[in-house]
């Protein structure tokens, strides 16, 4: 008497056509990260295998014929994580076993999810540039309108109105003459063997009292430009800077001291 046909249930997946499926899923995400990926997905982590028995047994054959190799664990609170990396079989078996064209569509897939993990971190680039940008514009802003300090009554450090100092705009000095009185006080603080780099509020009080901070920072810039000093940034919180209005912003940096190269 003949056995009766065995028919599959409709809609019902085989279990082997499943765990190829997964298999075949894992490989490709697996070639698309070198560096490694966790091999069973978390709660809100992913990974190349999903969690669940059958997917768990898929991994863990694929482990066990070499497919996936085991590169490091990682703590993930009270678990641990496996993460692999594709080998050479593993790759020899997504390409020759496994239907080219699921293949491809797998690549696609996954190309599709690192596009829109690029763009999100470009839009995150940008953002920070622009913050950047807003706290550069800011600084910029700030520091020429800070007062100076007080400088004990000393004629030579400017006239003092109203506790702050001050001083008029250049009329007899010409940039190339700022410029040359720089260099000299520069010059003249190394040879004296001072140790470390000139501060510019130092600098500036060596200057002609008709010399603006302005045209001081100008010159500044033109003998940075020019190859001539060295300018060195403040490494310091802001709010400890001394005498800011005299600080130098070049480029992210505010440079506050000085030496001739």
């Amino acid at each position: 008497m003949e056995s009766a046909p065995h028919h599959e249930e409709p809609g019902r997946v085989p279990l082997a056509d499943t765990s190829h499926r997964l298999i075949r899923d894992a490989l490709s995400r697996a070639a698309a990260e070198p560096d490694g990926y966790a091999l069973i997905a978390g709660k809100n982590d992913p990974g190349l295998f999903p969690p669940g028995t059958l997917a768990r047994a898929a991994a863990d054959r694929c482990k066990a014929e070499g497919l996936l190799d085991v590169v490091r664990t990682e703590a993930k609170g009270k678990l641990s994580r496996e993460i692999c990396i594709l080998t050479e079989k593993g790759r020899h078996y997504l390409t020759s076993q496994a239907n080219p064209r699921d293949v491809l569509e797998d690549f696609v897939r996954v190309l599709e999810a690192r596009q829109n993990d690029v763009e999100t971190l470009n839009a995150a680039t940008r953002e920070i540039a622009r913050s950047l940008t807003s706290i550069h514009q800011a600084v910029a802003a700030v520091l020429p309108r800070v007062a100076l300090p007080p400088t004990n009554g000393h004629s030579h450090h400017g006239h003092t109105m109203n506790g702050s100092t001050a001083r008029c705009e250049p009329r007899l000095s010409s940039a190339d003459a700022v410029i040359a009185d720089v260099k000299q006080h520069l010059a003249e603080w190394q040879a004296a063997g001072t140790s470390g780099d000139c501060p510019l509020p130092e600098l500036y009080r060596q200057l002609p009292q008709t010399i603006s901070i302005g045209r001081f920072h100008d010159a500044l810039r033109q003998l940075h430009d020019d190859q001539m000093i060295y300018l060195r940034p403040w490494t310091g919180p802001l709010y400890a800077l001394p005498e800011p209005a005299l600080a130098l912003l070049v480029g992210h940096e505010i440079a506050y001291c000085a030496s001739v190269r």
